[in-house]
């Protein structure tokens, strides 16, 4: 009997389940908030590693697909101290592929294929334990009910309430993300000041970070510590006053530093939440979680990775169980809660050094794990 399988939440980890399902045979419903695919911007580029997302795409059946379109020049990283003296240039050999960049959208539609998407489903509850399975709400006051339902929606996960009562806290640093376009022809001077790849700043309890994104697209993230209620003032939506705001926190960097700021195009402020480092919970049958409504953590590249390969190995057990897969998914719960964890405990600690009192320690993790 085909069993009535749901996925909430299309980001990568949720696509990751139901491309991996769905190359097993099975169908899979994936429900997602968004009216379209390209309903708001898909966010910076992503580094998708050997062993994680790789893997993930791999399952997939989509690692030569991801291959052609990614970018191995992205894996650039370039330090520099605030008075612009540059303190570390590391660039990738050429067949270095051990962590390729690749952009949200293009990765997004790589995953969707032959996947049919139900956009705009929004969805409010999800309750386990009804006699014909586990029923879901959507916020047009509908219902449905399925065999299993599978949390892949994020921090902010609506699935997260049936298995666990635990709702993310507030890491005391807070992101404004900003962005540049057509860098190539309108900003040369910052597009070589960031290069291939990514560019870091370090000062105290602040940094400032340029990714490259393809088709001359950099994103900037001015980080620091501050209170939560600080991305309320000033006003969010008042562009000039928070660039204003930024360029005073960050006064006395060098000009072409706060360049990245002056001539950034809209703010977004994104506050840092995190789940505790342990998160696991009871095993309910019928509903499970991955990526960030398992285990949010600090967004420093481990985040869609470890959603990926979860997608990938809860699919692959729910395609190879016989009969019922609640046993399979218990023993995914397991697997994915050490794996996380590890990871949660890595990403917590790097965090710390990065927006530090002392920048030095930015420095240090950076030659602790970057390769020679």
């Amino acid at each position: 009997m085909r069993r009535r399988i749901a996925v909430v939440g299309g980001g990568p980890g949720g696509l990751a389940f139901a491309r991996v399902l769905h190359r097993h045979g099975h169908p899979v419903t994936i429900l997602e908030r968004d009216s379209a695919p390209d309903a708001r911007p898909p966010g910076g580029a992503l580094d998708l590693h050997e062993g994680l997302g790789q893997r993930a795409l791999e399952k997939a059946g989509l690692l030569t697909e991801f291959q052609a379109l990614s970018r191995p020049e992205g894996q650039a990283m370039r330090i520099l101290d605030t008075d612009g003296t540059v303190l570390r240039d590391w660039r990738p050999r050429p067949d270095d592929r051990a962590h390729p960049e690749i952009d949200r959208g293009h990765l997004r539609d790589l995953l969707l294929g032959p996947l049919d998407v139900q956009w705009g489903r929004g969805v409010t509850r999800v309750v386990p334990g009804a006699r014909d399975g586990v029923r879901v709400h959507f916020a047009d006051g509908r219902q449905e009910t399925f065999d299993l339902v599978v949390g892949a929606d994020g921090a902010w996960s609506r699935t997260r309430a049936a298995v666990s009562p635990v709702r993310p806290h507030y890491t005391g640093v807070t992101a404004v993300e900003t962005s540049l376009d057509d860098v190539g022809t309108r900003h040369p001077d910052l597009a070589q000041l960031v290069g291939d790849g990514s560019m870091a700043v370090y000062g105290v309890n602040r940094s400032l970070v340029a990714q490259r994104n393809s088709g001359g697209h950099i994103k900037v993230y001015a980080q620091f510590r501050a209170p939560l209620d600080r991305h309320t003032h000033p006003d969010p939506a008042d562009a000039e006053a928070v660039r204003a705001s930024l360029l005073d926190l960050f006064g006395g960097w060098a000009a072409p530093l706060l360049d990245l700021l002056r001539r950034g195009t809209g703010f977004v402020h994104r506050p840092l939440h995190v789940l505790p480092v342990s998160h696991r919970w009871t095993h309910v049958p019928g509903v499970t979680l991955l990526g960030d409504a398992a285990h949010l953590m600090p967004p420093l590249g481990a985040g869609a990775n470890l959603a990926m390969l979860e997608g990938a190995e809860l699919a692959e057990a729910v395609a190879g169980a016989p009969g019922d897969p609640d046993e399979a998914v218990r023993a995914f719960e397991e697997q994915m809660w050490a794996r996380a964890g590890r990871w949660a405990k890595i990403t917590t600690a790097g965090l710390e050094r990065l927006v530090s009192p002392d920048p030095a320690e930015a420095l240090a993790l950076f030659d602790e794990v970057q390769p020679s």
